[in-house]
């Protein structure tokens, strides 16, 4: 990732956790680009490059944090989608939920998700759980360059 900008895309239909995790990736400096979307077709539609994002260059996000429940098309769906096309299952997918549910874990990870985190209900918890997602995928995570 050297000189290539950090594309993160943010699927949360939450704006108040939306906020946390811009301003705590940002202030952290582990993202130069955060997209948000706020529902499960319209993240569908940015990775594809449909609908608003048709006329623009794809950017191929780094890492995908996924909410589960989203509007339109859940959060499983869209992971099972990612994972199951061979242009962008090599993207890592971050469940980011507040759903500490056994069977939520388990679907997420029969889908391939890369990473179950539930959301903590204190906010300096959310924070650092934030910064050390950031950290570890952007920062210390390493991958091959093609």
């Amino acid at each position: 990732m050297q000189g290539e900008p950090v594309v993160i895309l943010l699927v949360e239909d939450d704006p108040a956790h939306a906020e946390i995790v811009r301003r705590n990736l940002e202030g952290f400096r582990v993202a130069n680009h955060l997209e948000h979307v706020t529902d499960g077709q319209e993240a569908l539609d940015y990775l594809h490059g449909v609908g608003r994002w048709s006329d623009l260059k794809p950017t191929r996000p780094h890492i995908v944090l996924l909410d589960l429940r989203l509007p339109k098309v859940d959060g499983l769906e869209v992971l099972r989608i990612i994972k199951e096309d061979p242009g962008l299952n090599s993207i890592p997918v971050v469940i980011l939920t507040t759903s500490a549910a056994e069977s939520d874990m388990i679907k997420a990870y029969e889908r391939r998700v890369n990473s179950y985190l539930v959301k903590p209900l204190d906010l300096s918890q959310f924070v650092e759980l934030i910064a050390s997602l950031g950290y570890y995928w952007l920062a210390w995570n390493k991958k091959p360059s093609a």
